[in-house]
């Protein structure tokens, strides 16, 4: 069966070039009843209080937390790691719906505005173990949110290190212990998890290249060995230009160090 990407609003475009990239078929999902034919699912990024209403509007909320219980992969980028949060905070006024199952406290717009996106360099110890390819991951944040705190069965991913005097609170146990060192106000910041068959990431994977965090989640799919191995086959080298790329410097975005 297909991968499905919810195609109501944002990067579900990109999210289709990057599975075919790995030989992968996506179908655009904009119907409850699409669902039924999908093995998995990507909720892309985008404006989140866009596609909520929009999911609203055509009814798709029971349908999603329908397909969460069920057990099958979903992986939400950006927008769609607030959709699958259990909770969100930084909403705009009245809030939106969530289709949740995500043990997780979401910042909605952690990050900041639209000119305050930027890449950065992210130790992605699991991702290289699975995928290969190098230990760190090129993220693409835009107007990104971040996770707060997570439950006992979520496992961190990822994270990225920010400036503690933020104006935003979140849990101090992710603060780094450094006191006394020139480094003491930098907290680490989580922005990528796993909770049984969701993935949640808030970056943009689909807007690079590196194709291990598709490749990463299709290996979630239960007695899918055709679909493995044809991730594997198309994994972090599996060209030139792929290596090229990822060679070269990226100055185009400021990084958080």
């Amino acid at each position: 069966m297909a991968v499905g990407v919810l195609a109501l609003q944002g990067s579900f475009n990109e999210h289709l070039a990057a599975l075919r990239r790995i030989g992968v078929k996506g179908v655009e999902i904009r119907k409850a009843e699409q669902l039924e034919n999908v093995s998995s699912l990507i909720i892309p990024g985008g404006e989140s209080t866009t596609m909520a209403k929009l999911a609203e509007l055509h009814n798709l909320f029971p349908a999603l937390r329908e397909f969460v219980k069920m057990g099958k992969p979903v992986w939400g980028t950006c927008a769609g790691l607030i959709f699958l949060a259990d909770k969100a905070t930084g909403q705009k006024t009245g809030g939106q719906e969530l289709v949740g199952g995500l043990d997780c406290t979401v910042h909605r717009n952690f990050f900041g505005s639209q000119i305050q996106s930027f890449e950065a360099e992210l130790p992605v110890p699991e991702l290289a173990a699975t995928e290969g390819g190098p230990p760190s991951f090129r993220a693409v944040f835009i107007r990104a949110p971040a996770i707060l705190e997570v439950g006992p069965g979520v496992e961190v991913l990822a994270s990225v290190s920010i400036q503690s005097n933020k104006n935003v609170d979140f849990n101090p146990a992710l603060q780094d212990n450094q006191e006394g060192s020139a480094e003491s106000d930098t907290s680490k910041v989580i922005v990528a998890v796993k909770q049984g068959n969701i993935l949640a990431t808030a970056f943009h994977p689909e807007l690079t290249i590196d194709s291990r965090w598709h490749s990463y989640f299709m290996k979630m799919l239960p007695s899918n060995n055709e679909i493995t191995a044809a991730s594997s086959s198309s994994s972090y080298y599996a060209d030139q230009e792929s290596y090229l790329y990822n060679k070269q410097p990226k100055t185009d975005l400021p990084i958080y160090e």
